[in-house]
């Protein structure tokens, strides 16, 4: 077996169609059903069979399957292993961070990295989802959460303070009638937040009137003076319109871990902004040893 045509298998196996599996790898639908029919050629027996839900394993593909994702598993260590031992400061750099992290936080970092080395592209990935490392969804992933995958090289980065942000209109309805501000609270996947859980305790009667995954979001439906919202303060001071109001206690800060997979220790442009990175963010409250 070829290993393009192995991949084309794992990919028909995880999106459950032909179609889905030729958008989740940027090929045509017809070169996906073309290679599943050589595989299925070679093998002799049918490999997947149609159902209303889509396609199935059959009992052949059920088979191989396994043995599919050690082949997997086999390729992208050489391909980390390739790219960890690079020793010219260029090609793509592939980051995952929240939207805002990459925005208030590490664009700074990653002006400074391209000024450094023009050879060397940043390729953000902006999302709350958490990519795997292990599949090179990306080379080095920022997130508030500590990595639990194997293999995986993390550190404590820094601890970003957040603080309550509204407009000036919204702070001063607080102080006159606090139950009246409606509250931007993160959606029900994210609502076992720290800051959703302070929020929620210091205005248990207030209404919650927006929700949503993306920091960015909220700090604009803010602004507009929709209500109040529990925000990072790189973000919160930076967007116009908003202001910190004042509290007696402030909302829990939150750890920054950084993490990459330990075959990509040795890649440069990895560590060249890594590097920069720990310079340009001590302005940032750092985290404890």
């Amino acid at each position: 077996m070829e290993w393009s045509d192995v991949r084309i298998f794992l990919a028909t196996v995880r999106c459950g169609s032909l179609g889905a599996a030729a958008r989740n790898l940027g090929v045509s639908h017809p070169t996906v059903g073309r290679r599943i029919k050589v595989l299925e050629d070679e093998a002799g027996q049918a490999l997947f069979r149609r159902t209303s839900e889509g396609l199935v394993l059959t009992d052949a593909g059920d088979g191989i399957f396994t043995l599919a994702e050690s082949m997997e598993n086999a390729a992208l260590s050489m391909e980390r292993r390739l790219a960890g031992n690079q020793e010219r400061l260029e090609g793509i750099l592939r980051i995952s961070s929240a939207e805002w992290f990459a925005s208030y936080v590490l664009a700074p970092v990653l002006i400074e990295l391209t000024r450094r080395h023009p050879a060397v592209v940043p390729e953000v990935i902006a999302s709350y989802r958490l990519l795997n490392l292990s599949r090179r969804d990306a080379d080095v992933a920022f997130r508030i959460v500590p990595f639990t995958e194997p293999d995986i090289v993390q550190r404590r980065l820094l601890s970003v303070p957040y603080g309550l942000y509204g407009s000036a209109d919204t702070a001063q309805a607080m102080q006159r009638d606090p139950v009246s501000v409606g509250l931007i609270l993160m959606n029900t996947a994210q609502s076992h937040f720290p800051d959703v859980a302070w929020l929620l305790d210091r205005f248990p009667t207030s209404k919650r009137v927006f929700t949503s995954t993306s920091r960015a979001v909220q700090a604009q439906m803010c602004a507009q003076g929709l209500g109040v919202a529990v925000l990072p303060r790189p973000l919160g001071d930076a967007v116009p319109g908003l202001q910190r109001i004042d509290m007696p206690e402030q909302p829990p800060s939150r750890d920054i871990w950084v993490g990459y997979h330990h075959d990509l220790r040795h890649m440069d442009r990895l560590r060249a902004m890594l590097d920069i990175a720990d310079t340009q963010l001590s302005n940032v409250v750092r985290a404890p040893d």
